[in-house]
């Protein structure tokens, strides 16, 4: 009998019980069954958000991913005064003003080395969140934001640019390591049926960021020459509500059985982020997981790298982080200004229309996490990038003939906002989910190290090649952009699968046959989750693997 008749038959038997057929049902089959028909409601349950997975998501991302999408955009709206400042304090030391190369280099400077310090964070990410844990780690972390944020906003005082590039490096810091541990805390403490939803909250927070920095932006706020270092010194806030709140939130529940190899601390955390007294059910699961991984220690980046059995997982990520940030929707953020001037937008109205695009971001932000347990995540990626890559190509044409008639600007305008909106319901979010999806727990770490390094890299190529790239192809410097995302559209298309609902084992056998390589750690983990599956405590099993294959 195989395994889906062996399911099957005590439904069966349960079922001709009450229609009288049959009078007798062997003992053995009773407890499967009754423990079959209790699933049927708990799978109901499980996709409930209790009070402490929502603080946890939203005070987590509040203090993190919030303020990475902040320092995005807080630099746009005050570049014309960052820049007057730069040149006053240069004409104080030398005697003379700044040459215009050497003023792009330093605003060059300053924008891009936001994704240097992020690098770094990145690095440090590994070490940091196996000795503190991920929750320890995004509280550790807002000590940079907060240095960070005296440094910007002292600088004009001081009479110092470089406090200004040195707060940048810094607050760099913080978002690496916040883009690393957060997505991990969040895909750990969330059950597969709402770990897309929740993994989402990342990306939201972040365009939240974007939209928080252009309306404080604006000259009514803080977008004055008088004013512009506040906008730097806003970055405390959240960081401060985060230490408030976060430490009275339970650690990853998997770190702590993995890691700290504590099954009552665990047990405590899955109760709280899962608002349920009886957790059994995923205190199993992970022990048919922790079983496997027992004696498995945490697996560097280059053993990572060199792992055949991850091999297109690898690639993958690299290939989805590369496109997250070389699709040009940074390009849009760093530089909406010199975008919508060049579109024909005066320069009265630009601050307000730059409003519309943050919005953008926020509604395609959160359709993504309503809609991503229903659509899945190849097609919200795909389509996105798609999507993209049409309206990268419309916005060049649009460029080039925005003097031909009055009402072409417009259109630009049209597809810019599109391009936001495209990226934000399924490029935006989707890369960090699956990065946490395609690795074991001890794995985890060095693939976001990984993307965390791939991403930084590219975010940095960005900030500092951009200004140059349009200075040399003018309003053909998009078709590059549109070249890379459907490049990244047609790769999904042929080599991702899709990871809604699935475990981590059926995730890798999903890559198994591509990697040309059996994994016969994630056929026993799926053999673990199939005796769970039949109501066998995993806590009861044998402790060979041989007799856990044997489980009904």
């Amino acid at each position: 009998m195989d395994y889906s008749a062996q399911r099957l038959a005590p439904l069966a038997l349960g079922i001709r019980r009450e229609q009288g057929s049959m009078s007798l049902v062997p003992d053995r089959e009773q407890p499967v069954c009754e423990h079959l028909m209790k699933r049927i409601p708990s799978m109901k349950k499980r996709k409930d958000w209790s009070y402490s997975l929502i603080v946890a998501a939203l005070v987590g991302a509040f203090g993190s991913s919030f303020l990475y999408g902040y320092n995005l955009s807080v630099v746009n709206a005050p570049s014309q005064y960052i820049k007057t400042f730069y040149n006053h304090t240069w004409e104080k030391r030398q005697g003379h003003s700044i040459d215009a190369n050497t003023l792009m280099l330093l605003w060059s400077l300053t924008v891009s080395i936001f994704a240097i310090g992020g690098l770094v964070g990145t690095m440090m990410m590994t070490l940091i969140g196996k000795a503190l844990g991920r929750k320890c780690t995004l509280l550790v972390n807002n000590s940079f934001a907060i240095l960070a944020a005296l440094l910007m906003a002292c600088s004009r005082e001081a009479g110092s640019f470089e406090m200004l590039i040195l707060g940048r490096f810094i607050m760099g810091i913080d978002g690496g390591i916040a883009l690393s541990a957060l997505p991990m805390y969040l895909n750990e403490i969330s059950p597969k049926e709402t770990r897309g939803s929740l993994g989402q909250v990342t990306a939201i927070f972040i365009c939240i960021g974007v939209f928080t920095g252009q309306v404080l932006g604006l000259p009514e706020i803080l977008g004055q020459e008088s004013l512009w270092p506040y906008l730097f010194g806003v970055i405390v806030v959240p960081a401060l509500v985060q230490l408030v709140i976060l430490p009275f939130l339970p650690e990853s529940p998997r770190y702590l059985l993995f890691e700290k190899h504590d099954q009552d601390g665990a047990e405590k955390a899955f109760q709280a982020f899962l608002g349920k007294t009886d957790v059994s059910e995923e205190i199993e699961e992970a022990l048919a997981e922790s079983r496997v991984q027992r004696n498995i220690r945490l697996v560097s980046v280059w053993e990572l790298l060199t792992r055949r059995a991850a091999r297109w997982q690898i690639i993958t990520v690299i290939i989805t982080m590369a496109c997250y940030q070389l699709c040009g929707l940074n390009a849009i953020w760093f530089y909406t200004n010199n975008i919508f001037s060049t579109a024909g937008i005066s320069t009265e109205k630009i601050p307000y229309i730059t409003l519309s695009t943050g919005g953008i971001e926020i509604l395609a932000s959160i359709f993504s996490g309503l809609v991503i347990e229903h659509l899945g995540r190849r097609p919200l990626l795909i389509g996105g990038f798609g999507l993209m890559a049409l309206f990268f190509g419309i916005l060049t044409v649009t460029l080039t003939l925005q003097d031909k008639a009055s009402w072409v600007p417009y259109l630009s305008i049209i597809c810019i906002l599109s391009i936001i909106a495209s990226f934000c319901s399924g490029p935006g979010g989707i890369p960090f989910i699956l990065t946490g999806e395609f690795f074991h727990q001890s794995q985890r770490p060095a693939a976001f190290m990984i993307a965390g390094t791939i991403n930084w890299l590219s975010n940095f190529a960005v900030g500092l090649l951009f200004p140059y790239i349009v200075d040399g192809l003018k309003t053909y410097c998009f078709l590059v952009f549109a070249v890379i995302c459907l490049l990244g559209a047609t790769y999904f298309y042929f080599v991702l699968p899709e990871t809604k609902n699935k475990t981590y084992a059926e995730i890798s056998q999903a890559f198994a046959k591509r990697n040309k390589e059996n994994l016969p750690e994630e056929k026993i983990e799926q053999a673990g989750a199939n005796g769970q599956a039949n109501g066998k405590s995993e806590l009861e099993s044998s402790s060979t693997l041989d007799n856990q294959n044997k489980i009904i």
